[in-house]
C-alpha cells in the first residue's frame, strides 16, 4: 500500500510550483506551504492499510480523534494548539511504524449553531424559529450548514493536519445518529436514562436548559446596570434588597396585615435577597434551631404582602448561617439550589407526621422569562420589570427595609451563547445516572489503565466522578439529536404519572407500549418528546461511533473499522474540558461498549495573551490564527476591533494593547512557524501565555533551516559535479565503515550531536514533552549544524580539487544530518520539511520519490567514536572561543576587523588527548568560531615565547592550564577601552545589587519558583560578566604599564 501512495504521491508533486524553479533566496512560507495539503490527501498517505491494523496489536496502532470543532466555529489558538500537538504525534508514529487513523469531524453543536441561525433570520426576515416551525426552521439551518459548514475544516487543512478525510463526519450524520438514538435506547432500557423534575440552568431567551460549559460566570462588586437580549432596560445588579414578612396574626385577614395602622406595629422577620423578584415564589423562611432570636417562630407563619392565599412557614435548618445578614433565609425552592434542598430536607423529615404540610415548590417564572399566571399584578410582565415593580410595592406598603450595595462580589451567571442571565429552574428532563460508570472511570485511573497527563490533572479527575451528579442530557431546542423517546398517552394508564418508552421511531415505541404494558393499539396513542440531546451526548460516543457503532461495518468505509480502530489509543484535548467531555466518553464507553474508550488522556494548558488574560471576544484580545499565519497590518487589527461589539471604553483600551503588542502588525509567519512556536510553549503547566514575537522568531528558525538547506545542496551539486556522476547518500554504517580515515573531528562531533537528537526527540515524543521536541531539534539545526558544522566545514568545500576526499565526507556526513534533521523536524513543522525533503532527494537525484510522511524515523547508530566525549572536546575548544569573543566585543573590534587578529593558544599540562585535540582541531575551530584571522597552539612553550607575546599581547585565562594571548588592533586605545569597561563593571555591579536586594527581601518567598530560578540565573550571569570584565581590565592595565 505505501508504494501505491508513493506512486500517487510522484504524480501529484510534479504539480507543485515551488518544486519547478530554483530555490528561493530566502523562506517565503506562503509559497512553500502552498498546494501540500492537496498533494498529500490525494495521494491517500494519511489512509491506514486496514488490513494490516486488523492483524496488528495495539501498540502497534495509533488511533486518535480531533475533538470535533463547532460547525458554527472558525479556527482558534486553542484548536490550533490541539491540531499541532495531534498532528505531530500522529507524523511521529508514522514515522516510527504503527498503522495511524486520525479522524477528522465536526460537531452540530446545538445551541450554537441553532443561535446564528435564529440571529440570520431574525435579521435577514425579520422572523423567529417560532414564526417558521421546526421543520422550516431546521431546513434553513441545514441550509446555513451546507453553505458555511466545511469552513474550519479548510482551516485545518490549512494547519497541515494529517487527518483521514475519508472517515470524516458530522454529529448529524446518519450513521452518528443512529449510533446516538441506539446508546439512548439502551441506557433508557437499562434504566440509567430516566425523565425527572429538577432544577436546571435555563436561558430565558434561548428558553432551553444549559451545560455548566455554556454559564459563564460575571464578577459584580458593586451596584451597577448590565444589558441583556429581549429586555429594552438595563438590569440592576450587585445590590441587596432588606423586605420583611408580617408574622401572621390569628383570627386576621389576609388584607387586614398590611393596612397601615396595623404594619407598622405587627412584628416581622426581615430577610436580605439579591433577586428580590422570586420573593412571589417564597414558602418558608429559614432560620437555624440554635439561632435564641428567632427559636420562638419556628413553626408560625409570616404573609406574602401579594399572593393572598399563601402562608410562609418559618422552619429550622442547621445549615442556615446566623451571622450572615439577618440570619433568615428565604427559601425559593423554585429557583434556588440551596433553597431546593432545604425543601427538600425539611419535606423529607416531617413527611410522617400528622398534619405535615409539604412545601411546595412554586415556579415563579414561565420559560420565556416573564412571571406566570397566578402572581396579580406581576404577572405577565418581564421578570426584570417584576424586580422594579416588586421593589416598589414593597416600599408602597413600608415592607422595603433598606436597599444596600451587596458586600459580598457576586457571581451572575450568563448564558455565553445569548448573555442573557441564567436562572434556576424547575422543569422536567432527561436525566442519566452516571455513578455507576464514574466509578469504573475512578477505578481505571487508579488500577492505570487509563492514564493522565499531566499527572496532575488526575486531583481534577477524582473530584468531579466521586462526586458525581445525575446528568441533564435533554435540551429544548430544535437543532440537535431529537430525543428517541414517546410518552404514551393512555385512559388506561394512571393520569398522574407520565408513561414514556424509547424507540428509534413511532412504530417501534406502539409496539414497545403493547409489549410493556399490556395496552391494545386503540387503547393509546404515542407522542415523541419535542426536546433535544445534549450535545456533549453525541460527541461523549465519538471515539467509536464514527467507527460505525453499533454496527460492526461502518457504512462510511464499508470496513470493520470498529474491530481495527477500537478502543483508541489517545485522548488529547484542553484541560478545561477533562468532565464535560473527557470523563463523559470514558463513561458512555464503559455504558455502551462495556470498554476504555483510550488508554491515555493528555490535556494541553489553555491559550492565553501576552499578559495571561484569557482570550475573549468581550476583551478584544482574541487572535485568529489565520492572522498569524498569513499576516496582518495593526491598521486592520484596529479595524476588527471596530466591527465588533465592544463598548468603546474597551476599543480604546484593546487598541491601546495592540499598538503595545504589535506596533507593526503581525508579519506572515506561517503555519510552521505557529505550531511550532505553539508546542514550544506546552511546558509551561497550565497556562500558555502566546508572545507572537517568538511565533517570528520561529519564523527566523524556518528561514536559517532554508538557508542551511541550500548552502548544503548547493555544495553537494558541486561535489557531485566534480565526481562526473550522480551523488548517492550512503548509509552511515557504510561511511563509517569505508570512508572513516577522512573522517574529521566535526564529523564526528555534528553526528554525534544527531545520535542526541533522535534518542531526545523519540523519547519526549513517547513521553508527550513537545517542547523538548522543540528544544532538541531547534538546538540540532540552529546551533551544532548551523552555528559549528556549517561554520567549520566551509573550508573543505572550498577546496573541492586539493581535498576532493574530505569534501566527499563533508557532503555525506551534511546529507545524513539533512535527512535525519528534516524527518526530525517533520512532525513539528511539516510543510517546509516536506519542501527540503523533496529538493534533497532531487539534488541527490533519488530514483524513488516519495513523501516525507512515509519515511522511517532515523535509528541511533552506534559507534566507539560517537560518544560524549566529543561534547567535552566540543565544550573545552568553545571556551577558547566564547573567551575570545568575550574580550573582542569588550575591546569594541567589529565582526569585519576580526579577521586581522591572530590569537595563540598556550597549554602548559600534560593531557596528551587534550595535546591531540588542541593541535589537530582547535585551529580550525577557534578561528572559524571565533571569526578571527588565525590560531596558532603552542603546547608548553619556552619562557622567551611567553616573554614575547607579552610583550604587545593581552593575556586572558581560559582554564588553570590554558591561557590565550591577544594582539589588539593598531586602532584600539586601549585607554578608552579601560574607560568602558570600567562604565560596564559599574552597570552590571549595580543590576547584580538589584538583583540581591530583591532576593533579600521579607516578601521574596512569595515569588513563583520560575522566576526566582530565572533571578538567580541573571546573578549568575552577572557574576560570570563582572569576573571576566575585571580579568580583561588587569589585562589592559598591565598592557599600558609596560
Amino acid at each position: 500500500m505505501t508504494t501505491d501512495k508513493n506512486k500517487l504521491f510522484a504524480g501529484f508533486l510534479k504539480d507543485k510550483p515551488s518544486l519547478k524553479h530554483e530555490m528561493a533566496l530566502s523562506y517565503n512560507p506562503s509559497e512553500v506551504e502552498s498546494h501540500w495539503d492537496a498533494i498529500w490527501c490525494e495521494s491517500k498517505i494519511y489512509l491506514p492499510n486496514f488490513e494490516r491494523a486488523s492483524n496488528l496489536p495495539l501498540e502497534k496502532k495509533f488511533v486518535i480523534a480531533l475533538p470535533p470543532p463547532n460547525v458554527t466555529g472558525r479556527l482558534h489558538l486553542g484548536h490550533t494548539l490541539t491540531a499541532a500537538i495531534q498532528d505531530s504525534l500522529c507524523r511521529y508514529n508514522r514515522l516510527i511504524g504503527k498503522e495511524v487513523l486520525w479522524i477528522p469531524g465536526t460537531d452540530h453543536a446545538g445551541i450554537a449553531t441553532q443561535t446564528v441561525v435564529e440571529r440570520i433570520i431574525h435579521q435577514t426576515d425579520n422572523v423567529t424559529r417560532h414564526d417558521l416551525g421546526r421543520d422550516n426552521f431546521l431546513k434553513k439551518v441545514w441550509e446555513w450548514k451546507e453553505k458555511h459548514g466545511s469552513a474550519i475544516c479548510s482551516q485545518f487543512r490549512r494547519l497541515g493536519c494529517s487527518l483521514d478525510w475519508s472517515r470524516e463526519f458530522f454529529t448529524l450524520d446518519e450513521n452518528m445518529s443512529k449510533a446516538v438514538n441506539n446508546a439512548f435506547i439502551q441506557l433508557f432500557n437499562q434504566g440509567y436514562i430516566f425523565r425527572k423534575t429538577r432544577l436546571v440552568s435555563w436561558c430565558s431567551y434561548l428558553r432551553t436548559a444549559l451545560s455548566d460549559i455554556e454559564v459563564d460566570l460575571l464578577e459584580v462588586n458593586k451596584p451597577s446596570r448590565i444589558r441583556i437580549p429581549g429586555y429594552e432596560k438595563t438590569v440592576e445588579v450587585g445590590v441587596l434588597w432588606h423586605f420583611s414578612y408580617p408574622l401572621e396574626q390569628h383570627g386576621q385577614t389576609h388584607e387586614w396585615h398590611f393596612m397601615p395602622e396595623n404594619i407598622t406595629n405587627i412584628e416581622k422577620i426581615t430577610v436580605a435577597t439579591t433577586r428580590i423578584e422570586t420573593m412571589l415564589g417564597d414558602v418558608a423562611v429559614a432560620v437555624n434551631p440554635k439561632d435564641n432570636r428567632y427559636k420562638h417562630l419556628i413553626g408560625k407563619y409570616c404573609l406574602n404582602p401579594f399572593i393572598k392565599d399563601r402562608k410562609i412557614i418559618i422552619i429550622a435548618d442547621e445549615h442556615v448561617d446566623p451571622e450572615f445578614g439577618t440570619g433568615c433565609v428565604k427559601i425559593t425552592p423554585a429557583h434556588d439550589k440551596n433553597d431546593f434542598e432545604i425543601a427538600s430536607r425539611y419535606n423529607e423529615k416531617h413527611k410522617n407526621e400528622p398534619m405535615f404540610e409539604k412545601l411546595k415548590f412554586i415556579s415563579v417564572f414561565t420559560s420565556d422569562g416573564n412571571i406566570g399566571p397566578g402572581f396579580g399584578i406581576f404577572s405577565g410582565i418581564h421578570r426584570f420589570k417584576c424586580r422594579e415593580l416588586v421593589e416598589k410595592e414593597l416600599e408602597k406598603i413600608k415592607l422595603l427595609v433598606e436597599k444596600t450595595p451587596n458586600s459580598k462580589t457576586m457571581q451572575i451567571p450568563i448564558c455565553s451563547r445569548s448573555n442573557d442571565i441564567v436562572e434556576l429552574f424547575l422543569i422536567p428532563q432527561w436525566w442519566m445516572n452516571c455513578k455507576p460508570f464514574a466509578e469504573k472511570a475512578c477505578k481505571a485511573v487508579k488500577n492505570h489503565e487509563l492514564q493522565i497527563e499531566p499527572k496532575f490533572h488526575e486531583q481534577t479527575w477524582f473530584y468531579w466522578l466521586e462526586n458525581i451528579q445525575d446528568w441533564c442530557i435533554s435540551r429544548q431546542l430544535w437543532w440537535g439529536h431529537r430525543i428517541p423517546a414517546y410518552k404514551i398517552i393512555s385512559s388506561k394508564l394512571n393520569p398522574a404519572e407520565e408513561i414514556w418508552v424509547a424507540a428509534k421511531d413511532e412504530e417501534t415505541a406502539i409496539k414497545e407500549a403493547i409489549k410493556k404494558y399490556g395496552l391494545s393499539e386503540c387503547d393509546f396513542y404515542v407522542e415523541r418528546d419535542s426536546d433535544v440531546l445534549d450535545t456533549w451526548f453525541s460527541s461523549g460516543l465519538i471515539p467509536f461511533s464514527p467507527l460505525g457503532w453499533p454496527d460492526e461495518v461502518n457504512q462510511k468505509t464499508k470496513l470493520n473499522d470498529l474491530s481495527a480502530f477500537f478502543p483508541t489509543t489517545l485522548l488529547e484535548t484542553g484541560s478545561d474540558i477533562l468532565f464535560f467531555w473527557v470523563a463523559r466518553m470514558v463513561m458512555l464507553s464503559f455504558a455502551c461498549t462495556d470498554k476504555l474508550p483510550f488508554k491515555t488522556i493528555y490535556l494541553h494548558a489553555m491559550v492565553r495573551d501576552s499578559q495571561g488574560r484569557k482570550m475573549s471576544k468581550s476583551l478584544g484580545n482574541v487572535i485568529d490564527p489565520i492572522e498569524i499565519i498569513e499576516g496582518i497590518s495593526l491598521n486592520d487589527l484596529n479595524k476588527k476591533l471596530d466591527q465588533g461589539n465592544l463598548p468603546p471604553q474597551e476599543i480604546k483600551k484593546s487598541k491601546e494593547n495592540n499598538l503595545k503588542d504589535f506596533p507593526d502588525g503581525i508579519p506572515e509567519c506561517g503555519a510552521d512557524a505557529l505550531r511550532i512556536g505553539l508546542l514550544a510553549y506546552t511546558k509551561q503547566g497550565r497556562n500558555i501565555n502566546l508572545d507572537t514575537k517568538r511565533v517570528v522568531a520561529y519564523r527566523h528558525f524556518c528561514n536559517k533551516l532554508w538557508n542551511a538547506c541550500k548552502f548544503a545542496f548547493g555544495n553537494i551539486e558541486n561535489v557531485a559535479n566534480h565526481m562526473k556522476q550522480n551523488f548517492e547518500v550512503i548509509a552511515i554504517n557504510e561511511l563509517f565503515s569505508n570512508h572513516s580515515e577522512d573522517l574529521l573531528w566535526e564529523d564526528y562531533y555534528i553526528l554525534y550531536r544527531l545520535m542526541v537528537c533522535i534518542n531526545c526527540v523519540k523519547d519526549s515524543f513517547d513521553n508527550f514533552l513537545f517542547s523538548d521536541v522543540v528544544t532538541a531539534t531547534y538546538n540540532f539545526w540552529l546551533y551544532e549544524l548551523c552555528d559549528v558544522y556549517l561554520e567549520l566545514v566551509k573550508s573543505r568545500f572550498k577546496n573541492v580539487e586539493s581535498s576532493f576526499r574530505y569534501a566527499f565526507t563533508a557532503a555525506q556526513v551534511l546529507s545524513i544530518c539533512i535527512e535525519y534533521g528534516l524527518v526530525l523536524l517533520h512532525p513539528l513543522t511539516p510543510f517546509v520539511t516536506e519542501e527540503l525533503y523533496q529538493r534533497f532527494k532531487q539534488v541527490t537525484r533519488s530514483s524513488i520519490i516519495s513523501s516525507i510522511s512515509t519515511s522511517e524515523f532515523p535509528q541511533i547508530f552506534v559507534h566507539n567514536s560517537l560518544t560524549s566525549s566529543r561534547d567535552h572536546e566540543f565544550r573545552r575548544m568553545m571556551n577558547i572561543v566564547t573567551k575570545i569573543r568575550s574580550l573582542t566585543a569588550i575591546l569594541g573590534i567589529s565582526n569585519k576587523d576580526k579577521i586581522n587578529i591572530k590569537v595563540h593558544v598556550v597549554y602548559n599540562g600534560t593531557d596528551l588527548e587534550y595535546i591531540d585535540l588542541i593541535s589537530n582541531v582547535a585551529t580550525t575551530f577557534v578561528t572559524k568560531l571565533s571569526q578571527i584571522g588565525g590560531t596558532v597552539v603552542l603546547i608548553d612553550p619556552s619562557k622567551d615565547e611567553i616573554d614575547e607575546l607579552k610583550k604587545n599581547c593581552l593575556l586572558d585565562i581560559v582554564d588553570e592550564k590554558t591561557v590565550y594571548y591577544l594582539k589588539p588592533p593598531e586602532f584600539v586605545d586601549l585607554s578608552i577601552a579601560l574607560k568602558k569597561i570600567e562604565k560596564q563593571i559599574d552597570s552590571n555591579v549595580k543590576s547584580l545589587e538589584s538583583y540581591n536586594k530583591k532576593k533579600s527581601s521579607s516578601s521574596y518567598d512569595k515569588v513563583p519558583e520560575s522566576v526566582k530560578k530565572l533571578n538567580d540565573e541573571k546573578i549568575d550571569q552577572l557574576v560570570s560578566t563582572i569576573d571576566a570584565l575585571k580579568v580583561a581590565h588587569s589585562n589592559i592595565e598591565s598592557l599600558i604599564n609596560q
